[in-house]
């Protein structure tokens, strides 16, 4: 069984967006933002950034005391040897990288990763204490149960037998990313509520979250109504001003989930989505 969290969760990829100069500086920005932030400073919400692998070391004291966790963008499937190009979790963990991203989509479609190649890379950062933001997500646009079936199918396939640690789940259904018509908040909260059941019955995953990411914006995590752990942010993100109002709202989430009360502002829970058809039709992404 696994212990959660009353904290809320907001992470932030640059992908390949930003040179390394822009990146270090909009990290310093977003230090001085989580210094002055008071959720960010308690603990009461977690936020974690994740810049080009270029950016990490010099990141790393950057963010030094503002309580923003680093990410990395990959990692080898290897801790050592002779893999031209790569890096490894090993050498991610000594430079004080806390998470790193396995599975997105773009891997997957980019640089044609498989279910095996994305278990490999989870295994990976695990054994080097590093938390996997493990992106999962149907390819095409589904109900719920069908979404939240394939998602299963995914994280399942992930951790079979991988070492213990905390999961950050990622729900990014394909379909949505970048979409001028994202994901509608009841599929959104739906999705993470029957996965959030599904962590809870894994053991040696205490502290694992469920975010949801794929054109994620202001007003979502409202929405969502505490269904989601919190945000996976893409370029909305890049104006550290814009990150600031989501951490107002994952602050405001924090306090109804540490007191149980649901703010007035929130509708009731997302409700339980049909049965799923026997065969999923979401593809892996």
């Amino acid at each position: 069984m696994t212990v959660t969290t009353t904290a809320v969760t907001i992470g932030v990829s640059l992908k390949m967006y930003f040179g390394h100069r822009e990146s270090l500086d909009w990290c310093a920005r977003v230090a001085h933002l989580a210094r002055r932030h008071p959720a960010v400073a308690s603990g009461a919400v977690e936020l974690f950034v994740i810049p080009g692998y270029l950016s990490l070391a010099p990141a790393a004291t950057v963010l030094s005391g503002s309580r923003v966790l680093l990410g990395a963008q990959d990692l080898a499937t290897d801790d050592r040897g002779a893999f031209t190009g790569e890096v490894s979790g090993t050498e991610l963990a000594e430079i004080g990288v806390s998470l790193v991203e396995v599975g997105h989509a773009e891997r997957r479609r980019l640089f044609g990763e498989t279910d095996e190649v994305v278990a490999a890379k989870t295994s990976a950062a695990l054994r080097n204490s590093l938390a996997p933001v493990l992106c999962i997500g149907e390819t095409d646009r589904v109900g719920p149960a069908d979404a939240a079936a394939e998602c299963a199918r995914q994280l399942d396939s992930a951790i079979d037998g991988a070492p213990h640690g905390r999961l950050v789940v990622a729900y990014e259904p394909v379909w949505a990313i970048g979409a001028a018509e994202p994901a509608s908040a009841d599929h959104i909260r739906a999705v993470c509520v029957l996965l959030r059941e599904k962590l809870d019955t894994l053991s040696g995953r205490d502290g694992s979250v469920v975010i949801y990411g794929g054109s994620a914006g202001p007003g979502l995590l409202t929405e969502l109504c505490g269904d989601a752990d919190g945000l996976f942010l893409g370029r909305f993100a890049h104006d550290p001003d814009a990150l600031g109002r989501v951490l107002d709202e994952a602050a405001e989430l924090a306090v109804a989930r540490e007191t149980g009360a649901r703010p007035a502002s929130q509708p009731a829970p997302a409700p339980a989505p049909a049965p799923a058809t026997p065969t999923p039709t979401g593809a892996t992404p």
